[in-house]
């Protein structure tokens, strides 16, 4: 899940999640949160943490990236053996910032619309962002709502219809069943 205070940049993007080791020569199988996983390859290094935080966080030589079964297969300088491998399970692939590969025209990172407001196709205010839950199949805004309290909307074209970062707004079309009744 992607938290951060809306006036602030994190220190760290975050590429995926170590899973297991893959074979028996340290590559290790991670989970891609990325939407461009093939970028990861044009970098020299990467860091491993325990949390999106950065905390314990080293700088590892990337010897190679490739793809393989929706999962990236990550091969670091001095991890060369299923064992080594095995220790990092579970830690989180980040990206400092300010080696981010700059996003196109019209992209945003999640944590930009964490405090935005939300408002319906109709004029509606809903509320703001609170959260984004990253899931398998697609994310999901929380979205705090003076009047309907917790609303979950998930990220697809044909609710969110109009994301503006700089303006601040995101515009919504709800379908019959999405709001919870007002509290």
């Amino acid at each position: 899940m992607a938290q951060t205070n809306p006036t602030e940049s994190p220190r760290y993007l975050i590429l995926g999640e170590i899973l297991r080791p893959h074979g028996v020569r340290g590559e290790l199988r991670m989970r891609i949160f990325t939407e461009y996983p093939e970028r990861i390859a044009e970098k020299q290094t990467i860091i491993l943490a325990e949390d999106a935080d950065g905390k314990n966080a080293r700088t590892l030589r990337l010897d190679s990236m490739r793809l393989h079964q929706n999962y990236a297969l990550l091969k670091l300088e001095g991890i060369d053996d299923r064992d080594s491998a095995d220790l990092m399970r579970e830690l989180m692939v980040l990206v400092e910032m300010d080696d981010a590969v700059p996003l196109d025209e019209g992209e945003f990172y999640l944590y930009q619309v964490i405090g935005v407001r939300v408002v319906t196709d109709e004029g509606e205010e809903l509320g703001t962002v609170r959260e984004v839950m990253e899931t398998g199949a697609n994310d999901v805004y929380i979205i705090d709502s003076e009047r309907y309290g917790e609303v979950l909307l998930p990220a697809i074209p044909s609710i969110i219809l109009k994301t503006d970062i700089s303006g601040g707004t995101i515009t919504v079309h709800i379908m019959d069943g999405l709001l919870p009744n007002p509290k």
